[in-house]
């Protein structure tokens, strides 16, 4: 299931994944990464779900556990 997980993250979702783990608000993180902060919105929806996770501070926990990214 983790393979499938991983492989089914895109590399933005990640990076917003990323960056929320620095408990930065939507519209930081889409000042960061150069879109709007409702598709950041969009992008953190998307890996809450692809997850299994209930919100976005669970969604870091378990792409850390899965050693997507690093806390």
């Amino acid at each position: 299931m983790d393979n499938k997980i991983k492989r089914s993250l895109t590399k933005r979702e990640l990076e917003v994944v990323d960056k929320a783990k620095n408990m930065l608000t939507n519209k930081e993180i889409a000042d960061i990464l150069y879109i709007s902060d409702h598709t950041v919105k969009a992008h953190i929806a998307n890996a809450i779900h692809k997850l299994g996770a209930r919100n976005r501070y669970e969604a870091v926990i378990i792409a850390a556990k899965m050693g997507l990214i690093t806390l």
